[in-house]
C-alpha cells in the first residue's frame, strides 16, 4: 500500500502522521502481516479520537483506556492494552509531536518523591532501575511517618528509622535486605541535605547481618565451554548471543555495560572499549582478540540494519537496543537451556572471570582495574576460591617465626 493511499484512508488527527508510521514500521523490520495490524489499529484509533472529539493531547494510557477497552469487549485477539501504542509514541516523539503533560499534582508525597527522583538521577548518577527501586522504599517509608498533612520528616526518631529498617527486611533474602537499607541510608542523607531532618539518621541504620557461604561462586570452565559452545553461530540471534557471552565470560562485564556497548565506544585500531559502568563511569579496557573477534562476526554477519547505535539490537522487530539487563539474562536462559545446564547469572560470569584471571597469574590491582572495583579489598574476595593464590597473596602473622 502506498503512502498516499495509506493517508487518505484514514481520518483524525493521526491521518497526517500515517505514511512516515508505515514507513518507520517497515525500518523497524516489522512484518507486512505485523505493520497492517499496526496501521488498521492506528486508523480506528484516529477515527475514534474524531468521534470522541479528542486530540493528540489524550494518547496516553488513561487517555484511550475506553478506545482498548471497546477493542477487547469487540473479542479482540491482539493489541489489546494501550501498551499497543508503543511504537506509535515513539514516532509521534521522534517527529517531533510533544508528549502529554501529565496533569499537575499537589500531593505534597508524590512532589517529594519527584524531587527525590530528581536528586538520584541528577546528583547521584543513579540507573532507572535503581532511582525505581529507590523511590519504592522512600515511599514505603514516608508512609510510614507522614502525618495528616503529608510528608514532615523534621520530628522522625532513631526509633522510627530502626522499626522501619526491620519491617522493610521482613520477608526478604539477603540481598534484597542489603539494597533495601543502602536505598534507606540513601534517603536519609537526602533529607538531611534537603533540610528535611537536622539528625544524621542514616547512622541509625544498622548493617543487615549475614554472610554468604562459601564467597563468588565461579563456573566451572568445562560449563563456560559448553556454554558458548551452544551457540550456532550461523544463525544471527546465535551470533549475537555469542558475543554477549563472551563479554559477560571473559571480561567479567555486567549486563547493564553489555547493554550499554555503542558503536563509537570500540577503538578497533587501537584494540579497546569504553566501559559505561556505574555511576556513569566511563572506563576503557583492552578488547581481547576473542572477545573483538566475536562482536566483530556479530556486527558484519548477524547484527540487523538500523540507525541505533547500540552495539546489541533486538533480534525482532521493533529493532532497536536491547531494553535492560532482563533480555541479557534471557540470552543466558537460552543458552544454558541448549547446553543442558542450570541457569548461570550474569554476576556469576563475572566471578568466574575474575577468578580465571586470578588463576592466570594476574595481579589483584590489574584484575581490579578490569572489574572497575573502587577498593581492591572488593577483589581480594575472588583469592578465596584458589587456596594456591592466596597462599602467595597472605603476609606472615606478627611474631611468628621466620
Amino acid at each position: 500500500m502506498s503512502p498516499k493511499r495509506s493517508a487518505a484512508s484514514v481520518r483524525g488527527p493521526l491521518a497526517e502522521y500515517v505514511p512516515g508510521f508505515v514507513q518507520e514500521l517497515s525500518r523497524l523490520g516489522y512484518s507486512k502481516s505485523a505493520a497492517k495490524r499496526q496501521r488498521q489499529l492506528v486508523t480506528q484509533l484516529s477515527a475514534w479520537l474524531e468521534d470522541e472529539h479528542l486530540g493528540l493531547r489524550e494518547l496516553t494510557a488513561a487517555g484511550t483506556e475506553a478506545f482498548f477497552q471497546r477493542r477487547r469487549d469487540a473479542g479482540r485477539a491482539n493489541l489489546r492494552t494501550p501498551c499497543a501504542l508503543d511504537p506509535l509514541l515513539a514516532f509521534l516523539r521522534r517527529s517531533g509531536v510533544p508528549e502529554p503533560e501529565p496533569p499537575p499534582t499537589t500531593d505534597p508525597a508524590l512532589l517529594f518523591l519527584e524531587r527525590y527522583r530528581g536528586y538520584l538521577r541528577r546528583e547521584r548518577g543513579l540507573v532507572e532501575g535503581t532511582v525505581r527501586f529507590y523511590a519504592h522504599i522512600a515511599g514505603l517509608f514516608e508512609s510510614s511517618v507522614a502525618g495528616s498533612d503529608g510528608p514532615d520528616f523534621t520530628h522522625v526518631t532513631a526509633g522510627q528509622v530502626a522499626q522501619f529498617a526491620e519491617a522493610v527486611c521482613v520477608g526478604r533474602g539477603l540481598s534484597s535486605a542489603r539494597q533495601a537499607i543502602s536505598a534507606l541510608r540513601s534517603l536519609l542523607r537526602y533529607l538531611r541535605w534537603e533540610g528535611g531532618t537536622v539528625e544524621a539518621l542514616d547512622q541509625a541504620v544498622l548493617s543487615v547481618a549475614g554472610w554468604h557461604t562459601g564467597g563468588p561462586r565461579p563456573v566451572d570452565p568445562e560449563q563456560v565451554g559448553r556454554l558458548l559452545s551452544s551457540c550456532d553461530r550461523r544463525r544471527p540471534l546465535e551470533l549475537r548471543d555469542y558475543a554477549v557471552l563472551v563479554l559477560l565470560a571473559r571480561l567479567g562485564l555486567r549486563g547493564g555495560e553489555v547493554v550499554a556497548l555503542e558503536l563509537g565506544d570500540i577503538d578497533w585500531r587501537a584494540g579497546d572499549f569504553v566501559v559505561r559502568g556505574k555511576g556513569r563511569h566511563h572506563e576503557r579496557l583492552p578488547l581481547p582478540a576473542e572477545v573483538g573477534a566475536a562482536v566483530a562476526a556479530y556486527l558484519r554477519d548477524g547484527r540487523p540494519p538500523s540507525d541505533s547505535r547500540r552495539v546489541f539490537l533486538r533480534h525482532y522487530a521493533p529493532v532497536h537496543g536491547l531494553a535492560g539487563t532482563g533480555a541479557i539474562r534471557s540470552v543466558l536462559q537460552r543458552a544454558c537451556a541448549r547446553a543442558g545446564i542450570a541457569y548461570i547469572s550474569p554476576h556469576r560470569l563475572r566471578h568466574t572471570a575474575a577468578t580465571e584471571m586470578l588463576r592466570a597469574g594476574a595481579p589483584l590491582a590489574a584484575i581490579t582495574q578490569v572489574l572497575r572495583h573502587h577498593s581492591m579489598t572488593t577483589t581480594s574476595a575472588y583469592a578465596a576460591v584458589d587456596p594456591d593464590r592466596l597462599r602467595t597473596l597472605a603476609r606472615p602473622w606478627p611474631g611468628a617465626a621466620a
